[in-house]
């Protein structure tokens, strides 16, 4: 059965959506704002992981004690762990197919440059066909790549170019391929665990099938709660590239580069949708839904680090939005 056509499915999910909404809109923005500032970054990555573990943890542990093994519960998981390892593997061949990824020994130079510079073995350097963006992907069969969109190449200056450069190799120098399929599997599980409870709740009798749609719904819902700080662990990541691209070259060539992706998509929204529908929007340098080849000035850095930032598309965004990413690279202590 596929799971779109159940309408328990369905429920769930909508379920899911106005509590990630509400959360990211009343809840999330109160939190940060009390804690923003208070933690280094690596500390604040380190807090946000132990909690997401804790939790996802401690709702699979009442789960598993609840019902046991009766209703397939490590066979779900296990489904879904494999699933996933599975899309991680032969992800990179379909992504080199779907962009024509094609080697390029120009960029490459540029990334052996960078890559000596954050003490990494250089990855493969391809050029991309889509709109102006660039990526990091691969794994151990395929190696590691680094890719950038032929219209980016075209808006860079070298300096800018760099920066770019080194914000996806320090995704491979963190390992945040492996690092966020790790937890992005983690609200997964709990929530196909939830709705196979609820499921499982139709065929049990009196008290025993209540005790199990509550807890499946329980599970869903904080399903989604993890979801938001997977989230939030993300865009902690994006800061920590952004940190290896400004090692690399500048603090001005890092915010250049950005502010320039920003602006074109700015000034040319009929490309948003590219980004908004790809399945690879989480890899993306710019992932943000809301960027030229001219000249960035400070001015126009000064501006966008101004800008105002909406709450519900930072909190249910994998990439922070550019002006705190300009802010947090201002403040960046080398």
């Amino acid at each position: 059965m596929f799971l779109i056509f159940d309408p328990i499915y369905m429920m769930l999910v909508v379920l899911g959506y106005l509590v990630m909404l509400f959360i990211a809109s009343t809840i999330a923005p109160k939190v940060a704002g009390k804690f923003a500032g208070k933690f280094s970054l690596y500390t604040s990555m380190v807090i946000l992981a132990v909690l997401i573990i804790t939790v996802s943890s401690l709702m699979i542990y009442a789960i598993m004690s609840l019902v046991g093994f009766h209703i397939s519960i490590a066979g779900l998981a296990l489904f879904i762990l494999v699933t996933n390892l599975l899309i991680y593997l032969i992800s990179p061949f379909m992504i080199n197919l779907s962009y024509n990824a094609k080697w390029d020994a120009g960029l490459q130079e540029v990334v052996n440059s960078v890559a000596y510079r954050l003490g990494i073995k250089p990855p493969k350097a391809v050029v991309v066909r889509c709109p102006p963006n660039a990526f990091a992907y691969g794994n151990f069969l395929t190696g590691r790549y680094v890719a950038v969109s032929d219209a980016l190449l075209q808006m860079l200056s070298r300096d800018e170019l760099e920066a770019v450069v080194g914000h996806e190799i320090g995704h491979h120098k963190h390992r945040d391929n492996l690092v966020m399929l790790f937890f992005g599997l983690l609200p997964s599980v709990i929530f196909y665990l939830g709705y196979a409870l609820i499921h499982a709740s139709f065929r049990e009798e009196d008290r025993r099938g209540a005790q199990l749609a509550l807890v499946g719904l329980v599970a869903v819902l904080i399903s989604f709660v993890v979801q938001i700080l997977v989230l939030a662990f993300s865009r902690l990541r994006e800061y920590y590239a952004d940190f290896e691209g400004v090692l690399a070259t500048s603090k001005d060539a890092m915010q250049r580069s950005l502010a320039k992706i920003h602006l074109f998509y700015e000034r040319y929204p009929s490309f948003m949708g590219e980004i908004a529908e790809s399945k690879l929007k989480t890899l993306f340098i710019y992932a943000l839904v809301n960027a030229v080849a001219n000249p960035i000035t400070r001015m126009d850095i000064e501006r966008l680090k101004r800008m105002e930032v909406s709450p519900i598309q930072e909190f249910l965004s994998t990439h922070p939005p550019i002006p705190k990413r300009l802010r947090f690279i201002e403040s960046i202590e080398i």
